[in-house]
């Protein structure tokens, strides 16, 4: 054993700054250091008043002298350093503990590179909290970027939430923060400690790229191995061109579809053992999950995320969401997810001002700052920015495996001026309120995600009549697989919510959507933004009484399956809860008892199962020579009738709505071929909660020329219904 004598070989200075917590580079004086005569380790342990560096066996290497009251230590070992331990002690009280700074880095001159290219596109392989084995040592390798900051520590339990203890290793190149802290694993709290530029102490920080996140009202991220998930894709994938594939997608907010007896959330698990066979049993070929990213609030339904790179913690570990994809794919069933790219809250452990700077928001408030939301607008202009977004994205779609990311907030994105008044707002360099920037990387996104995933799609909100959203970026698009009909939408709902009485002096609102039906690629979303807010739920708005309303809602669906484009429908929509949805309750399920409710679910289960085998409802969703009209004015009757089409050979398929209560009897329409007409579909069947009026299952079209075609037939149609027939048996 060596015992080292009181050695200065280090300045009061920099021993002053390693005890304050202010040193900008610890790995210059702490950790083993070779001299001539040896290795000088150097150590800051808080609390102790004896240090010894111990090797693996217990056996006393040196004894080091503490240089500083706070806890500095400084010890000689002569010879080779063995792998060693600090024992430290204090009066009666002994403890262990590994030494994080004999250490070298983890990263390397590439990920300085790409990280400062803003090209890093598994920015989670190398950020975040990674539980690995560095050097023979296991333990957990955190690394941050914050190129601003003075210094940044990590702090946990582990540490005693102490930043003097753990500060990290700054690589200039890339302004990321780095340090492996042996010993530690999966489950450990932290948060980063941060000297912003001005040597101002910053509010603790979650980690930008963490895994796991604990539960709020906890703020700090959790460490989480990634390595260890299932096999998320179960050999689940889409086929072909998804614009020609049956796609009804069930939108899901996972804490209030169901609850437990108590109250409390279920688990990704529970969810999945309940939500899994009922969307299955519906026939939806896809589940739309409102944000999942962990967030601070639950007022906020998952739109304003912090733990970007997160599962929120409310239903469980990252593996049980994992686990919850899976169960997806093996019962066929896609998975979406709601992506928040347009904006973050300004919450003081969040991104908001992260190194002292504005460094993931637009530093100017007219760009930066949402007035609507009271959240922070990421800088769109930086690429470090640009690629951290892009990595998250793809992020969901390789570990996690998720199909498709529906983009929320994209016109607030796309627009310098929205929701702001003049003056509030900056031109862009052209003059314009366009968002180059935003457009710019909407672009890149989708080229980079349809590139790196062929087989997965994107889907814009986006309000606006902004062109070519959903075109190809080499065509001059943005790139996006589909967009959400919003027109659509609020035409349909608002002639919906009228006394069909007036309804004939609206009649354009559901015609209207097919002027454009085919200028993008459409998804017809009635979400849930359409059941909060006063604006009732889908059947609560319908006019009437019970009966009328169910039917109502009965031939809405009909005629919006029957529409070209795809389906979204929010939960508890499918059997008419008449409440608006509450987030912090779970559905009215014993509504179900009801035969009106019931009936309502079945027309649903009845419409995707039609989605998903004719081929006319959904192969031509996107082609304007899919569809032709039959009659589209008839107001004075609020009647309306298409045809659908799909390839050739393919049966085509009639829609007819009636949207008053009157029944229509010898209703004659127009169609293209003579011959037998099933009636595949009746929104008024007894088994829907309908009067069960109809055509007896078929009828004959003889060559009896109307509406411009050569055959035609006449009909009964319902009071508030929408029928389908189809050519052949």
């Amino acid at each position: 054993m060596e015992t080292a004598p009181v050695s200065r070989r280090v300045s009061d200075a920099e021993v002053a700054a390693v005890a304050a917590a202010r040193h900008a580079d610890p790995f210059a004086i702490l950790g083993p250091h070779r001299q001539d005569d040896g290795t000088l380790v150097r150590a800051f342990v808080p609390g102790a008043e004896q240090l010894e560096l111990i090797d693996a066996k217990g056996k006393v290497l040196a004894e080091a002298a503490r240089i500083h009251e706070d806890g500095f230590f400084e010890g000689l070992v002569s010879g080779e350093l063995p792998t060693y331990r600090f024992r430290a002690t204090r009066g009666a009280e002994s403890w262990e503990q590994a030494d994080a700074y004999r250490f070298g880095p983890v990263l390397g001159p590439l990920d300085d590179h790409l990280v400062g290219e803003g090209a890093h596109r598994r920015l989670w392989e190398k950020l975040g909290a990674h539980p690995i084995v560095h050097e023979g040592a296991e333990g957990v390798a955190f690394a941050v970027w914050a190129p601003n900051a003075r210094r940044v520590a990590v702090v946990g339990d582990f540490n005693r939430w102490d930043g003097r203890r753990h500060p990290m290793r700054k690589r200039v190149d890339s302004g990321i923060w780095e340090i492996f802290i042996p010993e530690l694993g999966a489950g450990e709290g932290y948060k980063y400690e941060i000297i912003g530029p001005g040597g101002e102490l910053l509010p603790l920080k979650a980690d930008p790229v963490g895994f796991g996140s604990e539960l709020r009202p906890g703020t700090a991220s959790v460490v989480e191995r990634l390595d260890g998930l299932p096999d998320v894709r179960a050999d689940y994938s889409s086929s072909g061109d998804l614009r020609r594939e049956p796609m009804s997608i069930y939108e899901v907010h996972l804490g209030s579809w169901q609850r437990r007896p108590d109250g409390r959330f279920n688990s990704y698990d529970d969810i999945a053992d309940r939500l899994i066979p009922y969307v299955a049993e519906l026939g939806f070929t896809h589940i739309e999950l409102l944000p999942i990213s962990e967030h601070p609030l639950d007022d906020s339904w998952g739109y304003q995320p912090i733990g970007m790179f997160a599962p929120t913690r409310r239903f469980g570990e990252p593996a049980g969401f994992a686990r919850l994809v899976r169960r997806a794919h093996e019962a066929s069933i896609g998975v979406l997810l709601d992506w928040v790219p347009a904006h973050f809250p300004c919450d003081v452990h969040g991104l908001s001002r992260f190194d002292g700077t504005h460094l993931y928001e637009h530093p100017d408030p007219r760009r930066g700052f949402h007035p609507d939301w009271g959240t922070a607008i990421y800088n769109f202009g930086r690429r470090e920015v640009v690629n951290y977004l892009i990595a998250n994205a793809l992020y969901w779609l390789e570990v996690f495996g998720i199909d498709g990311l529906r983009v929320d907030a994209v016109a607030s994105m796309l627009y310098l001026d929205y929701s702001r008044e003049a003056g509030q707002w900056i031109p862009n360099a052209e003059g314009g309120r366009e968002n180059r920037e935003a457009e710019s990387f909407l672009r890149e996104l989708n080229t980079i995600l349809y590139g790196a995933f062929p087989d997965r799609f994107t889907v814009a909100e986006e309000s606006t009549a902004w062109p070519g959203v959903s075109a190809p970026v080499h065509g001059g698009g943005l790139g996006f697989g589909f967009k959400w009909n919003m027109g659509w939408m609020n035409d349909t709902l608002d002639y919906m919510a009228r006394e069909p009485v007036h309804r004939r002096f609206h009649h354009h609102q559901l015609t209207f959507g097919l002027h454009y039906a085919f200028s993008e690629n459409f998804i017809l979303p009635l979400s849930h933004d359409e059941v909060v807010h006063g604006k009732k739920s889908i059947v609560g708005r319908m006019p009437g009484d019970l009966w009328q309303k169910f039917a109502n809602a009965r031939a809405y669906y009909g005629f919006m399956w029957g529409h070209p484009g795809k389906k979204l429908l929010f939960m508890g929509q499918e059997f008419g809860q008449l409440k608006e949805w509450a987030f912090g309750t779970e559905l009215d399920w014993h509504v179900l008892a009801d035969p009106l409710h019931a009936g309502l679910k079945n027309a649903v289960a009845a419409l995707n199962r039609l989605h998903r085998s004719v081929p006319a409802l959904h192969r031509r969703d996107s082609e304007a020579d899919g569809f032709r009209w039959i009659v589209a004015d008839d107001a004075d009757q609020s009647v309306i009738a298409w045809l659908r089409f799909g390839d050739e050979g393919d049966p085509p398929v009639a829609v007819i709505s009636n949207m008053t209560p009157v029944q229509r009897h010898a209703y004659r329409i127009g169609l293209p071929v003579a011959g037998r007409w099933s009636e595949i579909f009746n929104s008024d069947a007894h088994e829907y909660g309908g009067s069960g009026m109809g055509n007896l299952g078929a009828v004959n079209a003889t060559e009896q020329p109307a509406h411009g075609y050569p055959a035609s037939v006449e009909l009964v149609l319902p009071p508030l219904s929408t029928l389908y027939l189809k050519l052949g048996e």
